[in-house]
Parts: structure tokens; sequence; C-alpha cells
């Protein structure tokens, strides 16, 4: 097996040979390493392996998994500033800002296409994970979302679920399964969180680029064990800024306040768990293949669910930099272990969707892209069903023959 210091040596003399990344961009990737637990092969999964020639890839139209639920769906952007807090990666920024997204359950035909990201962020985006020059920016930007902005909500309140991105990558790789839960009867916020992916579009044109990305590299998790807290203080603002007496959203009465959840990917799904264990608010939550830098408490979560969902090469039992048997052991309530076979780190997001689109594959993680996006919706949406609208979920019950890829681990 190879070992960490080679794969970091492998990575850096790639970038070099590449010759088109600068050094900060070269640390971000090493740091996208340690930060999803050096589970994943060092290419990016979903976005690897033959590449299409860029002719190819400028006429294809990308486009999202089309929500299953029966609501049609709308999306607004918030900017919040927490004032209270300076930023942990740029205190001289000053105070902490986020960018999120609403997705809500919405009147069809009352806006306009939403788009997936900008062309600046997919280009950043694309360098990150070494495929600029390959799969064109405005291929990706123009990503077909299957959601519409300023649209008109509709009447009534449901749960709300906030998603929390991996460590570099920005809140849009989290769009198709913000898009499936609020189609289903959620509302959804994804959050990015400032100087902390590769690149992020803030108000008045400012590009906050990955200034985390050569502070969490410590090499003993404590730069990502203070990430993953960082984004529970994150949470927990987002929340007071959607729940609270004055809140920042104009549809915030359609949000159930006794009704919220919260997952991610990578660190996110990390940083879901330590927003359980530091705010009550938060009554259910999704692990999807992160590593927990910050542990789950001795204590538990209060008899709150949780759901643990990764890859079965990089978090089956016994497995990892940080193995998830410590996490399964202080879970108190209702709780699923399950991997999935053939999948890669990022076969929980958007990106293998994509890429399968382009005819790109990964040996290393050979599960079809469309297949990695509807085991994600399907079982992080039962979850959200069974624990946030107290909808009965057979699929949790076990294995199914209808997913063959998914086992249900009991250590």
């Amino acid at each position: 097996m190879i070992s960490l210091r080679e794969r970091l040596t492998q990575l850096c003399r790639g970038r070099a040979a590449a010759g088109r990344r600068t050094n900060r961009t070269r640390r971000a990737s090493i740091a996208t390493v340690l930060a999803f637990g050096l589970s994943m092969p060092l290419a990016a999964e979903g976005m690897a392996a033959a590449a299409p020639t860029p002719g190819r890839a400028s006429a294809v139209q990308l486009e999202l998994l089309r929500p299953t639920g029966p609501y049609a769906v709308g999306r607004d952007s918030l900017h919040l500033i927490d004032k209270s807090r300076r930023d942990p990666w740029m205190p001289q920024a000053g105070a902490r800002e986020l960018m999120v997204s609403m997705y809500y359950p919405a009147r069809p035909g009352t806006g306009r296409s939403a788009t997936y990201m900008t062309a600046e962020e997919a280009q950043l985006l694309m360098e990150g994970i070494g495929r600029e020059g390959v799969i064109p920016a405005k291929t990706v930007s123009e990503t077909r979302t299957h959601v519409q902005a300023a649209v008109r909500p509709l009447s009534g309140r449901f749960p709300l679920v906030v998603l929390s991105p991996g460590f570099t990558l920005p809140r849009a790789t989290l769009s198709g399964l913000a898009g499936e839960l609020a189609g289903r009867g959620y509302v959804v916020a994804t959050v990015d969180h400032a100087y902390e992916s590769f690149g992020t579009l803030f108000p008045g044109g400012r590009m906050l680029t990955c200034a985390a990305c050569e502070q969490v590299d410590t090499g003993d998790g404590a730069g990502q064990k203070a990430a993953a807290e960082g984004r529970a203080k994150d949470i927990a603002f987002v929340l007071d800024r959607l729940t609270g007496r004055d809140p920042s959203w104009q549809h915030a009465r359609m949000i159930d306040a006794r009704r919220i959840g919260a997952a991610g990917h990578s660190i996110g799904g990390n940083s879901a768990a330590q927003a359980m264990a530091t705010d009550q608010r938060v009554r259910a939550g999704v692990n999807m293949d992160g590593s927990f830098f910050a542990p789950v408490p001795d204590s538990g979560l209060g008899g709150r669910p949780f759901l643990m969902l990764g890859t079965k090469g990089g978090h089956s039992p016994g497995i990892g930099v940080r193995p998830w048997d410590g996490a399964w052991a202080h879970l108190d309530g209702w709780k699923r272990w399950l991997t999935v076979a053939d999948s890669g780190h990022f076969s929980f997001i958007d990106l293998p969707v994509l890429g399968e689109q382009l005819g790109l594959t990964d040996p290393a993680a050979p599960l079809p892209g469309r297949r990695s996006g509807e085991i994600t919706r399907d079982y992080v949406g039962a979850f959200f069903d069974l624990h946030l609208r107290g909808i009965r979920q057979p699929l949790l019950d076990g294995p199914s023959s209808a997913n063959p890829e998914v086992e249900f681990q009991q250590p």
C-alpha cells in the first residue's frame, strides 16, 4: 500500500510537472488529501482518468440528477456576517463571513433557471482538482440544476437541513443533494465557509480562496479538528440567522425550527456531528465519508439519530486513518453505518455525476456517477424523512436487493 509520504510526494511531483500550479494551489491539494482522511486516491474521483477532448467537453450540456420529490425547487443566496467572531483563518479580514444558498419548495414556473456556479468559481475548482485545460469552466458553470432563482415559495412550514461541503470544495458541489431534499419538502441551506474553498465569490466581486489550506496541514489532525469545530460555530450562526427573531432570509417563515438536521461531506460531515454535539437545535445528522477529527463526545449526542455513509474501502470497520469505530461506539441514539462498494471519496457529491457525462471514469472508484448520486440522495433523503418527517423508511432497515452496493455494518 502506498504510504502517506509517497502519496504527497507523487502529488507534488505531478503538480510540478504540469507547470500550471501556483505554490498555493499545490499546498491546497496536499491539504485536501489530508482533510479528506487519506482514504481517497490521488486522482480526484469522478473527474479523473481518461480526459475528453476540449472540443467534446465544451459541447456537453452537464446536468444534475432531476429531483424525485413532488415540489419544484427555488433558490436564494445569503451573505451572512458573524460580527461576534473574527475569521479564524484570516483574522485581519475582520468578522467571519459565510455565503449560503437557500433551497426550498417553490411554485413552479415563477422564476428563472439558477446557475450552478460562476465561471470563475468553476475555473478555480477545475484547477484545484487538476482538470484545468480539460474541462472548460463554462461547461461546469452552466450545468443544468433543475432549480429556479427568485421564485415564489410554497406556503407551509418545512424541516430545515444545513449542508456543509468538503474542505476546499464550494457549496455548489452539494447542489444535487440540496435540490433533492428541497423537492421532497425541506428547506436546505448549503454553506460556503470563508477561506476554506478553492474559490467562492463574495459580495463586492471578492473571490476568497483557500487561505485555510496552509493552516490545516499540521500533520496531527489539529488543523482539521479546528476546521470542524469552527464550522459547527458557523452552522449555529446560520441557525440563529434563519430561525431567530429577526431572520436574514425573506422566506424564513417556511422553516419549522423544531425539525432541524445537518449533513456534510468529508470535513463537513465531521462538522455535522460537531454541530449536534454543541447545539441541541440540530436533531439529526449525517456524515458522508468524513473522518472524525473532532470526535463524537464520550457522552454521545443526547440520543439523537446519526447516519455514517462512506466508502467501503476507506470507512469499513477498522479501516482509515481515524477509523469510524470510535464514533460508532459513542453514538447513543438511532444509528446506521453504511458503506458503498466501488465508491470513492467524491462519490457523495456532484462531481461523479457530472464526470460520467463527460466520459470520465476512475478505476479506483468504478461506481458509475449516476449510481453515486442515486445512492446518496436515496439514503440521505430516507434518513431525514424518517427522523425529521416521521415517515417510515424500510430502506434503512437492512440490505436491499435494489442497492447491492450498500452494506450495513454491524461492528
